[in-house]
């Protein structure tokens, strides 16, 4: 009897001892599991840190926000970042180089990987431009030109789109051997290069033409409040006004505004830009021409350009975003429900 009793108690420690040990094997298992799994979440983490999913971090800063055309370089860039996951930072130098030269700088501390930059004049950004040199970090211009110091300039040829206004206008005119009269010059901002430009190239066309006299206004820094009155003075001291030519088209319709508003209807207005606003003017007859300028192009290219550079690639020193001419030949072309007509 007693033999049985340490024999079955055997059998049990023995069954025991067993059920420990599939117990114990299916825990380990569990675990096993359980780490493998957590470092395949590790490893999906660390891929969502590299490569092209990486998060750029570029800084925007803007000349002015004081026309359709700055404040549309200003929206594509933030939906444009969106859509791309780019980290953007932005600031609007409000025409001041003290300003914008301390807001790049601000950038630069924040840990901008590039700077995209409307600069407020050619010469304004030279120290701020110093500063991202030694900081490692490249610039990219956009609209206005820089001195120097930028990596890459997303350009357009103003100077050839005040020519083609030009010579659109001299065509309405009745030719270089009948035009007459004065062309009131709405100005942009002191000291900038696009000003310049399209003053040069415009000027050029009727530099020749005997009967034609151009009278140019204080400087209206593209904003249409200060092209009226500006236009409302000039119409006011000047007799013989036959057009009117703006920097750009916000300024040119605040100038078209004006002549309506004093019944000048034979005044023929023109700009650049493509502001649709001004496209429409085209199609209802009153408005000469403008050229394109979209500024949503220019900064979508820009951004692109400024994700290139910071994966190391090389880029070329000038990228020309394009013109062309809108009048009253191919506007149909051109309508449509954006701020400005697109390229073609």
């Amino acid at each position: 009897m007693k033999r049985k009793v340490v024999s079955m108690l055997m059998c049990v420690a023995l069954i025991g001892t067993m059920l420990m040990g599939c117990g114990s094997g299916g825990n380990e298992e569990t675990k096993d599991d359980a780490q493998t799994e957590d470092a395949g979440d590790a490893k999906d983490a660390g891929d969502s840190e590299g490569g092209d999913s990486e998060t750029y971090k570029i800084g925007f800063s803007q000349a002015t926000m004081a026309s359709p055309f700055y404040t549309t370089m200003a929206d594509t860039a933030q939906s444009y970042a969106e859509e791309l996951g780019i980290e953007l930072s932005f600031a609007d130098a409000n025409e001041d180089v003290t300003k914008q030269t301390n807001d790049i700088n601000d950038m630069i501390q924040s840990g901008i990987q590039c700077l995209i930059v409307n600069p407020v004049n050619s010469e304004g950004c030279a120290t701020a431009f110093a500063a991202c040199e030694e900081a490692g970090i490249p610039v990219v211009t956009v609209d206005r030109l820089a001195a120097g110091g930028f990596t890459a300039a997303i350009v357009r040829d103003n100077e050839e789109m005040g020519r083609m206004v030009g010579e659109c206008l001299l065509e309405e005119l009745g030719g270089a051997d009948k035009a007459s009269g004065k062309i009131l010059e709405i100005q942009g901002t002191a000291g900038d290069q696009v000003m310049m430009a399209r003053r040069d190239g415009f000027e050029s066309v009727f530099k020749d033409v005997a009967g034609i006299e151009i009278v140019q206004s204080v400087n209206c820094d593209y904003a249409r409040a200060k092209a009226v009155t500006a236009t409302q003075d000039l119409l006011q001291a000047n007799d013989g006004v036959v057009a009117i030519y703006g920097h750009n088209d916000d300024m040119a319709v605040g100038a078209a505004q004006v002549c309506a508003e004093k019944n000048l209807t034979d005044v023929k207005v023109c700009g650049v830009d493509g502001l649709m606003e001004a496209v429409k003017m085209i199609e209802s007859g009153k408005y000469v021409c403008t050229t394109m300028n979209d500024p949503a192009t220019e900064l979508r290219v820009g951004i692109d350009t400024a994700i290139k550079l910071i994966k190391g690639e090389s880029v070329e020193t000038e990228v020309d975003a394009g013109t062309g001419l809108i009048n009253k030949d191919n506007v149909a072309e051109y309508v449509g429900d954006g701020d400005f007509a697109e390229m073609k």
